[in-house]
């Protein structure tokens, strides 16, 4: 009886509420859903791609292929996994995500996340997300990158660590600005306490973010937590702007 009254609610509430695309807010056959067009305009990233960089390729090399770009320029992050190209309706659930206060979007996002990072959640011992400085924090509200660790955490079972990676300092809006910039823009702005350190010591850490651009926060995140004592640390984002490698 509770399984009938409960179908029957949830048809009621389709009729009074239709499903509607999370993206263009079209009426779709589910809740916390893509419409068919919006779904085609999703750039979902899958292999063939770098192994560390998790940006596709253009053709497949083979299982394990490392990017000559990883190559030349290794992170100090372990691997890299995204689970959409940052661009189309992935900028539009980014955008309505952090600026829009959509945050019913972040656990369609982190699905996808999950599903795209299966490799490096197995095996992690905690979720970390970017942090925002308190002060941004307190104007937006809430941390996106926050929501979708909770979300992935229910979704993984790994546990999710909120505040043991602080924003030391405030730093200026990263759009805009030059590789090189970011980097500078980010120097000292992140921190472990002292007394954050035991627990950080010697576990894997996949840290949480909704874009990755540049890499500048990713590394910074990651050299702190290394220097912390985290035995590695690999990075799991919604998006990430990745022209397709020869």
């Amino acid at each position: 009886m509770a399984r009938l009254l409960s179908r029957v609610g949830g048809r009621l509430a389709d009729i009074v509420l239709p499903p509607r695309c999370l993206v263009c807010r079209e009426v779709t056959g589910s809740h916390a859903s893509l419409c068919v067009t919006c779904w085609r305009d999703l750039s979902l990233i899958e292999r063939p791609y770098c192994e560390r960089l998790g940006i596709p390729f253009v053709y497949d090399h083979g299982d394990g292929m490392i990017s000559a770009q990883a190559v030349a320029n290794p992170p100090a992050y372990g691997k890299a996994r995204a689970a959409a190209r940052y661009e189309g309706a992935a900028i539009e659930l980014v955008h309505r995500l952090k600026y829009g206060d959509r945050v019913e979007i972040a656990p369609f996002m982190a699905g996808l996340m999950t599903q795209a990072g299966r490799d490096i959640l197995d095996g992690a011992d905690m979720l970390v997300p970017i942090p925002l400085h308190r002060l941004r924090q307190w104007r937006r509200r809430f941390n996106q990158a926050a929501l979708l660790a909770r979300e992935v955490s229910r979704r993984s079972a790994i546990a999710y660590e909120p505040l043991l990676l602080t924003r030391a300092k405030r730093t200026a809006r990263q759009v805009g600005l030059s590789r090189n910039e970011r980097a500078r823009n980010l120097q000292g702005a992140f921190a472990v306490a002292a007394a954050d350190r035991p627990a950080i010591k010697g576990k894997r850490i996949v840290v949480v973010d909704d874009v990755l651009t540049s890499g500048a926060t990713a590394e910074a995140a990651a050299r702190t937590l290394m220097r912390a004592g985290a035995a590695g640390v690999d990075m799991l984002v919604f998006a990430r702007v990745a022209t397709p490698l020869e």
